[in-house]
């Protein structure tokens, strides 16, 4: 008769009915599961569960809603209100001769019919990006965006249109620098940042005008670094991102977080056009280099005087180094930089200032952002030993003198301007430094080098069997052909022959 039980009731304290009632809560805020709600409150009933061991049936974290703003409130606004005023839209426009007949393009047409091409003029439109980097309106594009543009024009973000003049355009990196008169006043700017710093998986934004529809920003991470195309003589260094680029972003600023110019949107890998999420820009550190030659005249690349390959897995295994790296030296130019650092054929360079070097373009890239008369300081590998070393940069020499010459007369190369190859010249073409012979650096339009479809980077190798070793023995071998010239070519590295009577 002392039992306090009665049937079908349960006696709770007060602690047990707070847990309960919490237990309710949480079940209609869907925190829990009815399974677990049930467990729970039986449990509790039978005094065998505290509320902590509740907590940890229901739920392995704890979900809490955001109760300040700034929980809720993360942007990039503040930096794009900084950066986006620097960031310009530039139109540039020319002028280009077609002809109105598509079989006009023939020259055996119009040899065979004795006609003469009929021309009219067209008007090509390009639309691009660009960055303002100095106050007094010195602006940063890439040179794909203006090239043979006649009139070249760049709104700032306010719809204020300046016209810009060319400060200097350089096709090796494929970037150009503009200046418009600002009349005094300064505008914003966007700060180069070391792009050397930037790791994969940083955050970094896009800003520019895609396909013309107004200043757009975007935002992605650093997909890679180091990315180069198969040209193993020049400096193209590319930034990979998902940050998304379309037609129209060229020339704009991939910039990091902190608003600091992290590089020059200049290209997209798509099959359609359109962003896929991968977009390339030009390294800060390469693009700052091109700017400081505006204001000297011109940029002027040192270089190391070598030349060499990446180091494969059967050289690596060869020469017992632990997995594939650096650079294999094959050819050292005499008296160069890397002949009087004690550089030879088959040094292997494995970093430079500190980065590691896996291919010619890596090497190019840290040496293309140096100024003539820097020290670098070398990793090598000398028969099976490491070593350091310190190298100065110089200017690649002009040997032989360039002789630019535009070829007169009545012969199949009229109106093509060529100049002895040299280390300055094949640098300044993105050819193998220690290429020799005569290069074409330009054609004139209309003449008769045009109708035969020469390009400038051909190199003339002879004329009827006999070598055009200079500029002078071309001339000669050309002038005394006799109306008849068999000419032999050499074309990215394909032998091409040419036979002309007339």
């Amino acid at each position: 008769m002392g039992d306090n039980r009665t049937s079908g009731i349960v006696r709770v304290s007060g602690a047990m009915l707070a847990q309960v009632l919490e237990a309710v809560e949480m079940y209609r805020s869907g925190l829990i599961g009815v399974a677990v709600f049930i467990a729970g409150c039986a449990a509790l009933s039978l005094g065998v569960a505290p509320a902590a061991q509740l907590e940890k049936v229901q739920s392995p974290q704890t979900l809490a809603v955001p109760r300040e703003k700034g929980q809720v409130q993360l942007t990039f606004a503040p930096v794009v209100k900084r950066i986006a005023p620097a960031v310009v839209n530039v139109y540039s426009r020319s002028v280009v001769q077609a002809p109105s007949n598509p079989f006009f393009n023939d020259p055996f047409f119009q040899r065979f019919f004795n006609l003469n091409p009929q021309q009219q003029r067209r008007v090509q439109q390009s639309l691009g990006s660009g960055v303002i980097v100095r106050a007094d309106g010195l602006i940063l594009t890439n040179n794909h965006v203006i090239q043979g543009g006649q009139d070249i024009v760049v709104s700032l973000s306010d719809k204020r249109e300046f016209k810009a003049k060319v400060q200097l355009a350089d096709p090796r990196t494929d970037l150009a620098v503009l200046k418009i008169d600002t009349h005094g006043e300064k505008l914003p700017v966007v700060e180069f940042g070391n792009s050397d710093s930037l790791q994969v998986g940083d955050l970094v934004l896009a800003i520019g005008d895609p396909f013309g529809v107004g200043q757009t920003v975007t935002m992605g991470i650093v997909s890679a670094l180091a990315r180069s195309d198969s040209n193993a003589s020049n400096a193209q260094f590319f930034i990979q991102t998902d940050a998304a680029i379309n037609p129209g972003n060229s020339g704009g600023a991939l910039v990091t977080t902190d608003g600091k110019l992290a590089g020059i949107n200049t290209a997209i890998l798509s099959p359609s056009g359109g962003n896929i999420g991968i977009g390339f820009a030009i390294p800060a550190n390469l693009a700052r280099r091109v700017v400081e030659g505006a204001s000297s005249g011109g940029v002027r690349f040192p270089w190391i005087g070598a030349d060499g390959q990446p180091v494969t897995s059967e050289i690596a295994s060869a020469l017992k180094l632990p997995r594939p790296q650096g650079v294999l030296l094959k050819t050292i130019y005499p008296g160069g930089p890397a002949a009087q650092a004690g550089l030879k054929t088959g040094t292997v360079v494995l970093s430079v200032d500190g980065a590691d070097i896996d291919d010619m373009q890596s090497l190019n890239y840290r040496i293309a952002t140096r100024k003539p008369g820097d020290t670098l300081r070398l990793k090598l590998l000398d028969d099976g030993r490491t070593r350091d070393v310190s190298l100065k940069l110089a200017l690649p020499p002009e040997n032989p003198k360039r002789d630019s010459t535009t070829i007169a007369g009545r012969n199949p190369l009229t109106g093509a301007r060529v100049e002895n190859l040299s280390p300055a010249v094949a640098l300044d073409l993105q050819m193998n430094l220690f290429t020799k012979g005569v290069v074409i650096r330009a054609i004139a339009p209309g003449t008769i080098s045009t109708q035969y479809g020469f390009q400038p980077g051909d190199i003339v190798r002879s004329v009827n069997g006999k070598p055009a070793n200079d500029v002078g023995a071309l001339k000669s071998l050309l002038d005394r052909a006799g109306g008849h010239w068999d000419l032999v070519l050499e074309r990215d590295g394909r032998r091409l022959a040419l036979t002309v009577d007339g």
